[in-house]
């Protein structure tokens, strides 16, 4: 097994670049969700708000685990380009990166309208739901497919080459949007988690971010995976009998429908 990303020579300035960011999004993102109810549903937007609010989610959550990619990234281009065109070509690779997470969000509105449909109509079934969701996510943790994607994430050294030597101003954006790709497909099932337990659950987000940097940074990152789904289907357990657990699909008494 490759070693995982974390442990590699990295350029300190992306770093510091990528996290000033996030912090910018984790600011941006706590300010709007002080301006909002707690509950199920796409947090009172139309498509267009929820996915500015979901854009602001993601680079909170994933630029930190996404910031070794990018220096890695950095290190494959030629030794002779500047400064500016090595910001300028890893800032192409993290809008890339952010469009992917956006296309996931048209599907994650959808989820969302109807977990907040389906908690104002049926709240007995939707506290079954939200369990069978998590035990689907949980499940997802130990298959093959997130497997594969999270090798990727944690070792994507071969891809990297490459896609440098690519050429076109869209290169690095096809870059980003690769990576990203792949990023979806290993982390969607804690987005669906997310959803669940209520999109602009400020401390289920941290704790997510969190489990999404240790599974592509951590040395033991496959293995905190595999705990994270059994934690996941565990958890789930308990939710048909307390439905506050997901308050991403419970209306709380005297919310407005």
């Amino acid at each position: 097994m490759s070693p995982p990303l974390a442990r590699r020579a990295v350029t300190p300035a992306s770093w510091v670049a990528l996290l000033a960011a996030a912090a910018l999004a984790w600011a941006l993102t706590v300010r709007a969700a002080s301006g909002m109810a707690p509950g199920p549903g796409t947090m009172g937007q139309g498509l267009w708000g929820f996915l500015v609010l979901w854009g602001l989610m993601m680079a909170a959550m994933m630029l930190p685990a996404v910031a070794p990619v990018v220096s890695l990234y950095l290190r494959t281009l030629r030794a002779h380009s500047t400064g500016w065109t090595r910001a300028g070509r890893s800032t192409g690779l993290v809008i890339g990166y952010l469009c992917a997470w956006e296309a996931f969000g048209l599907a994650a509105f959808g989820v969302a309208w109807a977990s907040g449909e389906l908690a104002a109509r049926s709240p007995g079934a939707a506290s079954w739901v939200g369990a069978l969701l998590l035990v689907g996510a949980g499940l997802y943790q130990v298959t093959p497919l997130k497997d594969r994607c999270l090798s990727h994430c944690r070792s994507p050294l071969g891809f990297l080459m490459h896609f440098g030597t690519y050429s076109g101003r869209l290169r690095d954006l096809r870059v980003g949007l690769y990576h990203g790709g792949y990023c979806v497909g290993c982390c969607w099932g804690l987005m669906v988690v997310l959803i669940v337990v209520g999109v602009m659950n400020l401390a289920w987000m941290a704790a997510l971010a969190c489990a999404v940097f240790l599974e592509k940074t951590w040395r033991h990152g496959k293995a905190f995976s595999l705990v994270l789904g059994v934690a996941l289907i565990g958890y789930a357990c308990f939710v048909p009998w307390n439905p506050g657990l997901i308050p991403g699909l419970r209306t709380a008494p005297g919310m407005p429908m």
